[in-house]
């Protein structure tokens, strides 16, 4: 039934209109009904199904373990290549990529090689090897936080929150000091501080914590570790992503240290999943090393207990 308060002239107007344009209520209906059965397969499986993601994740993947391969066997010069040649493909390939998962994943991705890259050409400014972590990781943590930023993670999804620091601070001392010990019978290393005094002990913690431990964690957990989970499920992105963690410390030259750190990066990336606190994952990732390259190497592993 028409409406009776509309003049006949502005009810055929309205009637040529539909007429001139019969195709769009369908055009509406079928846009509506596709956005629908996307929101329902999106709420069912957790994520949208991506096409192909093994191949597109896959590669670059592969392609950073072959790398870390070639600096396992000292072939230094030709993992340098591979590293360029990837994070060059990643960074002209990701416009191109109409996945936005993908394509943020494949970002996250190209810190690795980065952090391989700025690791191997850094120049050594001073006689302590300690310092030389500094200069590594302070300017990795400018493209780190850009990364974090242009992929809009929450804080939430990066781990920013003192929820409970009074309980993770003394629970991080415990983990680092057991997966110190572990990683230390493992690969053997020396010290980095001349002694325990309180003051380079301050200095070994500072550097691991708030250098080493942070960006390496904002890398792998925050940033990688998040994406892998929208793509490849929860346990799928913290196997990925400690795998990853595990083959990026080839550079000590045993399989040991790589498969033991694969261990340690599932921990490590078992505890983000459940906390999701990045100042537990940074101060746990921080105090293995303080005790790896600090107070093991001088009190033995008993920690001068035994």
């Amino acid at each position: 039934m028409e409406n009776p308060e509309l003049p006949a002239e502005n009810r055929e107007n309205k009637s040529h209109k539909e007429t001139e344009n019969p195709d769009l209520a369908s055009l509406f209906e079928e846009k509506k009904a596709s956005f629908e059965t996307e929101k329902q397969e999106t709420t069912e499986s957790g994520n949208p199904e991506i096409r192909n993601k093994e191949i597109y994740v896959g590669i670059p993947i592969l392609a950073i373990a072959f790398a870390e391969m070639l600096i396992y066997s000292g072939r230094i010069k030709e993992a340098v290549w591979v590293h360029m040649v990837l994070l060059m493909g990643l960074s002209l390939s990701i416009p191109l990529m109409k996945n936005e998962e993908i394509r943020k994943t494949c970002q996250a991705l190209m810190l690795l090689p980065l952090l391989r890259l700025v690791n191997l050409s850094m120049p050594v400014f001073f006689d302590i090897t300690l310092y030389s972590f500094v200069f590594i990781y302070a300017p990795l943590a400018v493209p780190v936080a850009i990364t974090a930023v242009y992929q809009r993670l929450t804080l939430e999804e990066v781990g920013i929150t003192l929820r409970r620091i009074w309980l993770y601070f003394p629970f991080s001392v415990l983990i680092g000091a057991g997966l110190g010990v572990g990683e230390y019978m493992v690969i053997r290393t020396g010290y980095l501080i001349p002694d325990l005094s309180p003051l380079n002990l301050l200095k070994l913690t500072v550097v691991m914590v708030f250098f080493v431990g942070l960006v390496e964690e904002v890398i792998f957990r925050s940033v990688l570790q998040t994406r892998l989970n929208k793509i490849f499920g929860a346990w799928g992105g913290i196997l990925l992503s400690s795998m990853l963690f595990g083959v990026m410390h080839s550079g000590y030259g045993t399989s040991y240290e790589v498969l033991y750190t694969s261990f340690v990066g599932v921990i490590i990336g078992y505890m983000f999943y459940k906390t999701r606190s990045l100042p537990l994952i940074t101060m746990a990732h921080g105090f293995v090393n303080v005790f790896l390259f600090g107070v093991i190497p001088h009190l033995g592993p008993g920690l001068g207990l035994l």
